[in-house]
């Protein structure tokens, strides 16, 4: 499997916009979604294929239509906000935080600038298998909430938020016919900034990727992108100069499971029972509930569009994960869950028309599963496959990316970062 690297540099404002149901304002998003960077790329192929049309079995349809095309995943700012107007690159990876991420209320945000922030996942599940209330607050006493958005680790261990600023467009409505401005045609765009910062303004930088499972295709996929790397327009309102990018495409090959992954599992299940050995402080429960089972736990690094028995829902049941993975008839479990929904449309441009209201379970949440240890292995290679192909429909799109036993899940409250 080959996977793109894609760094996008805003030349301009980006107008993309999440428009919701029943409202008539659209509101700009803090990425680029991966069916965005896919839609720009699929037109600037057939703009240079001079008339040509697709056909079933070329090259096009692998990429873009077949059930197994490649992956666009969404592009997530990396450019880092250490407070005070400083703006840089960070170097690192973007990572989504979990719904289970918590920080002080009064001082939210990383240290050395902020309080600093811990994640209550393991912890809340340990308080409720022993019967107790968990109500967590920060080392200090004061009040937590939760905390969400993009972050990276320094190589000296230090955590930093990444996050754009935006800002409205006034534009007005223009009569064709006495090329004048046209009556009660005045109207805002709201865009992501092109740059970061006022003091030292930096251009804002994203960081994405594209999974390709043909080798000889994602090698001609990368040689397309950078040939035409000053090219691409992203977001709507390109022809009044908005949504101009450069981007750069390094490939790689890349692995569906490895050694890390199942150090990843295991440290998990070692902080764990550490922590439940912990909170038997306060009296064992009658039931050892980790007792001869392994944990995971699944977080969405974007939304997901997700459905059992044809219906939207927003939580993926055990039953689902069993068909995701192919391990009908496992014995696992759903423990815990922290979702919440939100809807996304968005425009096809091969059609010429707006795309369905999709309701979406919302990036970054958390779902805690066990499975019998003697399928632990088993299960293992199941979850790097679905780690790599995401979850739910429309996973060519960006949609349903996950990561399994995020490491931010070992941040607990007595040690924020």
């Amino acid at each position: 499997m080959k996977q793109i690297h894609l760094t996008i540099t805003a030349q301009a404002p980006l107008a993309i916009g999440q428009r919701k149901p029943g409202g008539s304002v659209s509101e700009a998003m803090d990425y680029i979604p991966g069916t965005v960077i896919r839609g720009a790329i699929a037109g600037k192929i057939l703009q240079q294929a001079q008339g040509q049309q697709p056909e079933p079995g070329d090259s096009f349809h692998t990429l873009f239509l077949d059930e197994s095309s490649a992956i666009f995943q969404n592009a997530y700012p990396a450019i880092a906000n250490w407070g005070k107007g400083e703006y840089t690159v960070g170097d690192g990876d973007v990572h989504v935080l979990p719904a289970t991420a918590l920080s002080s209320k009064t001082e939210s945000g990383f240290k050395p600038n902020q309080a600093g922030v811990f994640d209550s996942l393991i912890d809340s599940f340990c308080a409720r298998e022993h019967g107790l209330f968990y109500e967590p607050n920060s080392i200090e006493g004061d009040r937590v909430e939760p905390f969400a958005g993009f972050y990276s680790q320094k190589p000296d261990g230090k955590y930093v938020s990444h996050s754009v600023s935006k800002r409205l467009l006034t534009r007005v409505g223009i009569n064709r016919r006495r090329t004048t401005a046209q009556d009660e045609m005045l109207y805002s765009i709201e865009v992501m900034n092109e740059s970061q910062g006022k003091k030292h303004p930096q251009p804002t930088v994203y960081k994405g990727a594209i999974l390709v499972d043909n080798d000889a295709l994602g090698d001609a996929l990368h040689q397309f992108i950078e040939r035409n790397r000053y090219l691409y327009r992203l977001g709507g309102s390109v022809s009044r100069g908005l949504g101009k990018v450069d981007i750069v495409a390094v490939i790689e090959d890349v692995e569906t499971s490895g050694s890390s992954f199942s150090q990843r599992i295991e440290i998990f299940n070692q902080a764990l029972k550490q922590r439940w050995g912990f909170w038997n402080a306060f009296g064992a429960p009658k039931l050892d509930r980790i007792q001869g089972r392994t944990f995971f736990a699944i977080d969405l690094q974007s939304d997901a569009v997700l459905a059992e028995q044809w219906r939207r829902t927003m939580v993926i049941s055990a039953n689902m994960l069993c068909q995701f993975t192919d391990m009908t008839g496992s014995d696992v479990k759903l423990e815990m869950a922290y979702s919440s929904y939100d809807y996304r449309s968005g425009w096809n441009a091969a059609w010429g028309l707006p795309k369905d209201v999709e309701l979406v379970t919302k990036i970054g949440s958390v779902f805690l599963f066990s499975v019998p240890e003697a399928q632990a292995k088993e299960w293992e290679a199941q979850l790097a496959d679905l780690e790599q192909q995401g979850v739910g429909d429309r996973t060519a799109e960006g949609f349903g990316q996950s990561k399994v036993c995020d490491e931010f899940h070992l941040i607990f409250r007595e040690t924020p970062v």
